[in-house]
């Protein structure tokens, strides 16, 4: 399984994480799924939710305020969610999904997990081996990774994103220098 993510998704996800970065952030993933990949045209964040350092409790009745607006736009749907794991004093922010993450999940959904850490030095954004994408941006070092459901069985998937030329121009000049 593959996860096209967009520019516009991906620059919603780093701001909607560093905006309550010590705690997490949730919202949903809007775009459609074809057989064997996600596209996520768009994410928002839930404005309304109650953010814990581990954990975040959005009330139903906020959700279903938007599902009529969501109902409107023939390509788009909420094809899954993302939220934030955080750093906590020395121990990291990691971008796995914890029992709670995994109890969550649905069938035909994607997850995306950002691990948002202290900056410690300036790295270059990049597709990475393991499927996900990192680097740092200011003071934060993010790191996102994709889950979905096989069955019972939780997967990784892949993550395709065309970064934004700002972020490789910017990390690729401070990391020669």
């Amino acid at each position: 399984m593959k996860v096209y993510l967009s520019e516009n998704a991906f620059v919603d996800i780093l701001l909607s994480s560093a905006e309550v970065y010590k705690r997490e952030c949730l919202g949903f993933l809007l775009g459609y799924r074809l057989e064997d990949r996600f596209i996520v045209e768009h994410a928002f964040s839930f404005q309304t939710a109650n953010r814990r350092h581990k954990g975040v409790i959005v009330l139903d009745k906020n959700h279903k305020k938007i599902e009529p607006i969501l109902e409107r736009f023939d390509r788009l749907q909420i094809i899954g969610d993302f939220h934030s794991h955080t750093q906590f004093g020395t121990t990291k922010g990691l971008p796995v999904p914890s029992g709670e993450d995994i109890q969550g999940m649905k069938e035909d959904l994607i997850y995306l997990i950002v691990a948002i850490n202290n900056n410690e030095k300036t790295v270059g954004w990049g597709e990475k081996r393991d499927g996900t994408i990192s680097g740092s941006v200011a003071d934060f070092f993010f790191k996102i990774s994709a889950y979905f459901l096989n069955g019972k069985t939780t997967k990784r998937a892949k993550i395709h994103c065309p970064f934004p030329p700002a972020f490789l121009k910017q990390n690729s000049s401070s990391v020669t220098s």
